[in-house]
């Protein structure tokens, strides 16, 4: 393996246990990084005026794309369904911090782990 393969394996490292942490054993938590002035992942959602049914359903997309890029680090026929589909949800992110006009900071999360996820997609393309 070269150093390239260990880096795309920490950035897929970094961001699918990232995304797992946020979805699975911190969506209760109050962070800076939430959206308006929610404390919870729904609160987040319904600041964005998204109802908790799209909360669920795109928690649902997030964690298995994240177990996606997870597994692509044995399977690498999986890395670009990973990587890719994460960068387009996290865009989204980005978009509704933009719609409600949330400090430029609260988008950096989301802004890093796109700008990952398209670093790792460049290499199995």
């Amino acid at each position: 393996m070269t150093v390239l393969d260990y880096v795309i394996i920490a950035l897929k490292l970094i961001v699918s246990l990232s995304i797992l942490n946020v979805w699975l054993l911190q969506p209760q938590k109050a962070t800076k990084w939430r959206g308006g002035a929610a404390t919870t992942i729904k609160e987040e959602f319904k600041a964005y005026g998204l109802s908790e049914t799209v909360c669920y359903v795109i928690g649902f997309l997030k964690i298995t794309l994240a177990l996606i890029l997870l597994a692509s680090i044995k399977f690498e026929s999986l890395s670009l369904i990973g990587s890719l589909g994460l960068a387009l949800l996290l865009l989204g992110s980005i978009v509704m911090h933009f719609k409600i006009k949330d400090p430029l900071y609260k988008s950096f999360p989301a802004f890093l782990f796109v700008v990952m996820n398209l670093g790792i997609a460049y290499f199995f393309l």
